[in-house]
């Protein structure tokens, strides 16, 4: 098993609630690491339809099978569970009793604070990170690699194409889950809806626009885009909020989860094709924030990322709330950093002179900086914390 960078975080949870609720994408390991914090204990999966009718005939004494704890996989297939768990931890307030994953965010947790708020923690696990990939020894390779394969667990330990493995998950989890969390008629309209998504990625949404290209209403891509973030295959990056006195844009950015399965949504299947496709910078801008992302996640942070933008176009791709004031950090996809690319970054110091910046682009090599603006490459994403 490879070691996820959530463990430590996972294992400090457990020692803090009753119970930690893990979620996260399919296939990104949340059995596999479920498993290794609560070894010895029993394991369920209400995937599992017979499993499902056991428990829905008659809880009580389904859990009474797990009085000293277990690890309860894709929970949010019997949501009555949450409130007989409920009882439980009222008369057993050991921490540490339960582990309950899911795969659907907005029914986990709208479970969990209706249910086990104050007797449970939440964390997400997404797929793999570069320096979980790295610290294991793998062939991280190059940049365009790492876009092209993605994290899922699956394809690194299998050593399978990334593609074919992407098809799949498209067909088996993306559609059938959607077509179970909501009642969409026309399954080849969601289909295209998807892959127009692709096709935005690293841009500030327009729901009209979606809207129009799709063939459906804008409440309906509302609740297209909530599907999608809910299953951990995209997510909206907000606009920072300042008082830098600017009109500022109000609307958000999307960003896949994945490069591997923007990718392939994208038809894009060789570093080659990767490489001289019209997206190229976009999916690079991409697979650096969904990177921090993980690895704000793995620290057991999903909060305090941005992008700002105003009226004038003055742009920066990332601001990252610290406690010592933002950190604004510009993705340029060159392999070698150009004073021009300080643009937006000196426009941000200029407003905010006591805040960092960051210039994160592809190349191998990075001078120490200039105006003080640290540049990094792709790399050091680590270090930004």
């Amino acid at each position: 098993m490879i070691s996820r960078a959530i463990f430590d975080e996972a294992k400090l949870a457990l020692k803090q609630f009753r119970a930690l609720c893990i979620t996260g994408p399919r296939q990104s390991g949340k059995t596999t690491l479920s498993k290794a914090l609560f070894k010895g204990k029993p394991y369920v999966n209400f995937e599992d339809p017979v499993v499902q009718d056991l428990f829905q005939k008659d809880p009580r004494t389904f859990l009474k099978n797990y009085n000293t704890g277990a690890i309860f996989d894709e929970v949010q297939r019997v949501p009555e569970l949450f409130r007989h768990l409920q009882v439980l931890m009222d008369k057993n307030t050991s921490r540490g009793q339960f582990i309950l994953t899911g795969s659907n965010n907005f029914l986990l947790q709208e479970q969990v604070s209706q249910s086990l708020a104050g007797r449970a923690g939440y964390l997400t696990l997404l797929p793999f990170s570069y320096q979980e990939l790295k610290d294991a020894k793998l062939p991280v390779g190059d940049i365009l690699t790492n876009m092209l394969t993605g994290g899922y667990p699956e394809i690194w330990s299998e050593n399978l194409l990334p593609q074919k493995w992407f098809n799949s998950y498209i067909q088996t989890y993306i559609q059938r889950d959607v077509r179970q969390l909501k009642n969409i008629s026309n399954l080849a309209l969601f289909s295209r809806f998807v892959v127009l998504c692709a096709n935005y990625a690293g841009q500030i949404l327009n729901r009209d626009e979606l809207s129009k290209q799709v063939g459906v209403d804008t409440k309906t891509i509302q609740s297209w885009l909530g599907l999608l973030e809910n299953s951990f295959i995209l997510f909206q990056l907000q606009p920072w909020y300042n008082n830098l006195n600017k009109r500022i844009v109000k609307s958000p950015k999307i960003y896949f989860y994945d490069t591997g399965l923007l990718c392939t949504l994208l038809n894009i299947s060789s570093k080659s094709g990767l490489k001289n496709h019209p997206m190229a910078g976009a999916i690079f801008e991409n697979w650096c924030i969904s990177e921090i992302k993980k690895n704000k996640c793995n620290q057991g942070e999903s909060n305090g990322i941005f992008y700002f933008r105003d009226n004038l176009g003055n742009e920066i791709d990332l601001i990252i709330e610290k406690e010592t004031g933002p950190l604004a950090l510009e993705i340029k996809s060159a392999t070698k950093p150009d004073r021009s690319n300080l643009k937006g970054l000196k426009y941000w110091k200029k407003y905010q002179p006591n805040s960092n910046g960051l210039l994160l682009y592809q190349g191998k090599n990075a001078p120490s900086e200039d105006d003080n603006i640290q540049f990094i490459t792709w790399k050091d994403l680590d270090s930004i914390r």
